[in-house]
């Protein structure tokens, strides 16, 4: 039982190539975002294509790791594996490339890319609460607009960012409508097919047929709930994933859980909802910098230290989705996520009063059977209680 409209996002990503091929032979400019604090109302203002190329494939590891290090973070290696394979038409359309400091991986990483192609690092201060920190990632953000503005030789308007934050807001607005679909028990979605969703539609450059293409199907999968269809039960496990991010080719956790008789009904991750969260403040007397500062310096990465916003949405999703156990999901060597796993067990467990489960693994499929018997296991100590 599957929503008809996922047929379309099963094909978009190949659609998506041939738009955006489409867009330069037409001269339009394309830049390519690595991470969810990139501001991609700044990109829009100048007049170009945002598109997301974080990797989340194995292919492109081994290619990855001539030049980098084995023992390092597979969305690492796969981003870089895909940039000097050829293998991405995305990174091969990107005119620019916008990165920012989330980890050290990265950042040295980004050494490497930028010789390839133009690279912009934001340098993201590594806690959101302070003056200091705001005023540092307000100028971040008018470094960013300049240094766009000179690459692309154009100006961009105060004007021109309010319309482009008004758009990314009605975009946000759309996606998270989406993923409330799943708080109906028992969801009428799976939590891959809203993966799958989520995450082709990073790929959509034209924003307003990606926020019609969101409506469509989440107008669909209301339907479908108010219908009572579901493809789980209302006995079926409901599932909060919490960690790193997660996309399409690196969906193996999810599929798990779901093939052992989990549903997973939110994600918490930043490929999920941790950007959706927040707004950017669209009032017109707001200094428009600092209002897309405030917005990007609130999303609750492990990055962030002290990382309290983090705890505050998982208590939000695990109430507002009627969750029964929260899977921590970690690549390995992601090591702000890996420590932070001890403070996310302590706050499930002893706060929320529900169980709780760390899995660390890489994109590869050599380890499933392992994590099978724990997932299997897991979900035996859930439905037993």
């Amino acid at each position: 039982m599957r929503p008809q409209n996922m047929k379309i996002f099963d094909e978009l990503r190949n659609l998506n190539v041939l738009t955006v091929q489409n867009a330069k032979r037409e001269g339009k400019k394309v830049v390519g975002c690595y991470c969810t604090f990139t501001p991609q109302e700044l990109i829009l203002a100048a007049g170009a294509y945002p598109v997301t190329l974080c990797g989340t494939r194995q292919e492109p590891v081994a290619a990855a790791e001539r030049d980098l290090p084995r023992n390092l973070c597979p969305l690492i290696k796969s981003s870089y594996g895909f940039a000097i394979t050829g293998k991405c038409p995305y990174f091969e359309a990107a005119d620019l490339l916008v990165a920012e400091t989330t980890c050290d991986g990265k950042k040295k990483m980004y050494e490497l890319m930028g010789k390839i192609k133009p690279m912009h690092v934001m340098k993201l201060p590594h806690s959101p609460k302070s003056e200091e920190a705001l005023a540092a990632w307000t100028k971040e953000m008018h470094v960013l607009k300049d240094w766009l503005a000179e690459k692309f030789e154009v100006e961009i308007t105060e004007e021109d960012i309010r319309k482009a934050i008004k758009l990314m807001n009605r975009e946000r607005e759309a996606m998270r409508r989406l993923h409330a679909t799943t708080k109906v028990k028992p969801s009428p979605v799976s939590g891959v097919d809203l993966l799958v969703s989520v995450w082709t539609k990073g790929f959509n450059i034209n924003k307003e047929d990606g926020i019609k293409l969101v409506e469509d199907l989440t107008a669909e999968i209301e339907e479908m709930a108010a219908r009572g269809l579901s493809p789980f039960t209302s006995e079926t496990p409901r599932i909060l994933l919490t960690g790193c991010p997660v996309g399409f080719g690196s969906e193996k956790v999810v599929r798990l859980l779901e093939e052992s008789g989990a549903s997973v009904v939110a994600f918490e991750n930043c490929s999920g909802y941790k950007s959706l969260d927040r707004l950017v403040d669209e009032n017109p007397n707001k200094d428009v910098m600092t209002a897309l500062a405030e917005k990007y310096l609130s999303i609750p990465c492990s990055c962030m230290s002290p990382n309290e916003g983090r705890l505050a949405l998982i208590h939000k999703l695990a109430r507002e989705y009627q969750v029964d156990a929260v899977v921590d999901l970690t690549w390995q060597a992601c090591h702000t996520f890996n420590v932070e796993a001890f403070v996310i067990r302590d706050y499930v467990q002893n706060q929320l009063n529900l169980p709780y489960m760390h899995l660390e693994t890489d994109y590869s499929e050599s380890d499933v059977e392992q994590l099978r018997v724990r997932v299997q296991a897991f979900l035996e100590l859930i439905q037993g209680e």
